[in-house]
């Protein structure tokens, strides 16, 4: 049964269609993850379903009584409340209720007033806020003023939560949060019992919360089943064969113009149908919205510089009794792509500030490269002037940018990042979050540069950019620094993480992110597996000689028969399930699985998805019995 439901619907922002005759409807339980383009409308439309802003036209339905709550990309709080006033918020209806209740007047109707106190669970709001901040690791005392951005966001989901809405609209979640946070949020979205319609560019967060993806593309929505990974092999699918179809229609169309324009013998005979079947193929390619182009991003390096970026020798660096960098030895050379990984307030900035030579530490020594051109993101997105036009922007005084020794003309340029040059002269705050970031990421690019340090540069990005950007960093053959929570992107690009560990203490991995959390899945089970052997064996021991003042060191156990023979067999099944993953994947990368159907690539995806999981399984074990 749906929740909420759109038909025929129309919205639109000055001249430019964001719905175009669209329609939507939100299931009971579903889990629904929205997509599409930078001021493609996604915002909007969530605000619609949400009852904050009115459709041009068509119809919004939602179930009798149905509870929709919204949790918008930036949540704002009363000035001075607290943690627990901010969350008991999301019941005001209830606690004046019952207010009402208790200082009632003789004329209110108690009887009406209880029954409705019932359906609200007016009785017992405290304790359910009480349970949110708990759940939510929150202080209740703190005043919000003094949280950070993601224990905000945090404030934000307890105050929906307790509200118990049957349907969740929350736009950017894991924007400000940090991975564990993300890992967090992931499993309360999965225990959410109510219904979810979620907007986000985190391709690993889709994947492990969603069970729809809707697209909005071109002002219309289009639903795919499964996550995103059956999505991505769907919508590519479904793009050659309009790419196929749009081809034959403007053929047709140019053989059409091609008779209708022939001599005077060729008009005297023409068709009444065939000039009407003429008319309508102007009209429906004059009504056709193509797939906008891809943004093409270029980056000028610069000179190459050496080949020693920075090598730091046993650095210490704290700020009062807080230790942020606790004697970190490693080195960094040409072409190293390292991502840093840590909570929020976890030092990561301090860290790239030392590799770069920008803060000296308390102790230890860092050396840097010479030559070293550095651009860094974060930077730039402080000194974004909102009054400036998107030119002077990028070019100030001047109409032409220099990319790798090569003049372009600015709107050129700017056209690569997907801006009309309608919007050129239009003032930055004219934009949306993400069309801002690809505007601070057109001008980091401009600037030449042998290492790159971005700081969260996929806040807001669309997906499409956020490949191109993957492709762009890949290829990059300069030093990249990258600060971020987004798996996926972080997976294909990192060859080096540098992970908080806590306490100043920061290790190096080799590989990406999921190299990372294997490690330490393996790493905390092996560890689990051998105090919990210990435990056993001095239990034993302490039990067979209880009086003994000094008790021997217990030999190590023997496996027994099912176990050796467990052990014994586990390569081979790590071996074949190795040689399926790698099969799986060669399909999937291939183009003959897009044009077997969803069906079949949700099952290709799946058992990829399932592969992974028991491998990852049989080496924790093999870890173990090993």
């Amino acid at each position: 049964m749906a929740l909420l439901s759109l038909s025929n619907a129309h919205l639109a922002f000055g001249h430019w269609p964001l719905l175009d005759a669209a329609d939507f409807s939100l299931e009971a339980g579903e889990r629904v993850g929205l997509i599409g383009r930078n001021g493609s409308g996604k915002s909007s439309l969530l605000k619609v379903l949400a009852g904050l802003e009115r459709l041009d036209d068509g119809l919004l339905q939602r179930s009798q009584q149905v509870r929709v709550v919204y949790v918008p990309q930036e949540p704002q709080f009363e000035s001075g409340a607290t943690v627990f006033d901010a969350v008991a918020d999301g019941v005001r209806e209830a606690r004046e209720l019952r207010l009402r209740f208790e200082q009632h007047d003789p004329e209110d109707d108690l009887d009406a007033m209880q029954t409705r106190l019932e359906q609200l669970g007016g009785w017992t709001w405290e304790q359910r806020v009480e349970e949110a901040l708990q759940r939510l690791a929150l202080d209740g005392a703190r005043p919000v003023s003094e949280l950070s951005g993601g224990f905000k966001k945090r404030v934000a989901l307890a105050q929906a939560l307790v509200a118990q809405p049957d349907v969740l609209l929350l736009d950017e979640p894991t924007n400000h949060l940090d991975l564990d946070a993300i890992l967090w949020l992931e499993e309360l979205l999965r225990g959410f019992a109510g219904s979810l319609l979620v907007i986000t560019h985190d391709r690993a967060f889709l994947d492990a919360v969603c069970t729809r993806i809707v697209e909005l593309d071109r002002g219309l929505l289009r639903g795919y089943p499964g996550n995103f990974a059956a999505f991505e092999a769907a919508k590519q699918y479904e793009l050659q064969n309009e790419a196929l179809a749009n081809a034959r229609a403007d053929k047709l169309l140019a053989q059409e113009e091609t008779w209708i324009r022939k001599g005077v013998e060729a008009r005297r005979t023409r068709s009444v149908a065939r000039v009407a079947r003429l008319m309508s193929l102007r009209e429906a390619h004059a009504a056709r919205r193509n797939v906008q182009g891809r943004a093409q991003l270029q980056v000028d390096t610069g000179g190459a510089g050496g080949k020693l970026v920075a090598e730091l020798e046993d650095v210490c660096k704290a700020f009062g009794e807080r230790v942020v960098v606790d004697r970190l030895s490693c080195t960094f050379l040409r072409g190293d792509k390292v991502g840093l990984i840590g909570p929020n307030g976890a030092g990561k900035t301090t860290l790239l500030k030392l590799i770069l030579g920008e803060l000296q530490p308390d102790s230890g020594s860092v050396r840097t490269g010479a030559r070293l051109s550095v651009a860094f993101f974060d930077q730039l997105r402080a000194g974004l002037n909102l009054d400036a036009s998107l030119v002077d922007t990028i070019s100030p005084g001047s109409e032409w940018v220099e990319i790798a020794g090569q003049r372009q003309h600015v709107m050129t340029y700017l056209q690569n990042f997907l801006f009309a040059p309608a919007r050129a002269n239009s003032p930055v705050r004219t934009l949306s979050g993400g069309e801002r970031n690809r505007l601070l990421l057109a001008r980091l690019f401009a600037r030449p540069a042998n290492v790159l340090v971005l700081d969260e540069p996929t806040n807001d990005l669309d997906i499409e950019t956020l490949d191109l950007l993957e492709e762009l960093l890949i290829d990059y053959p300069g030093t990249v620094f990258l600060v971020s929570h987004d798996r996926r992107f972080l997976d294909r690009v990192v060859t080096s993480t540098l992970v908080a560990e806590g306490g100043g203490r920061w290790l190096e991995y080799e590989g990406d992110v999921s190299d990372w959390l294997a490690q330490s899945a393996r790493a905390a089970a092996a560890a689990s597996a051998a105090a919990a052997v210990a435990a056993r064996s001095e239990r034993k021991a302490e039990a067979a000689a209880p009086a003994a003042p000094v008790v021997a060191a217990s030999p190590r156990r023997r496996l027994g028969y099912k176990e050796q023979r467990e052990l014994d067999a586990l390569p081979a099944r790590i071996e074949a399930l190795e040689a399926e993953q790698a099969e799986l994947h060669g399909l999937m990368a291939g183009g003959e699985l897009y044009a077997q159907g969803p069906e079949r690539i949700q099952q290709v995806s799946e058992r990829a998805s399932a592969v992974e999981e028991e491998l990852l399984q049989l080496l924790e074990r093999w870890t173990e019995l090993s």
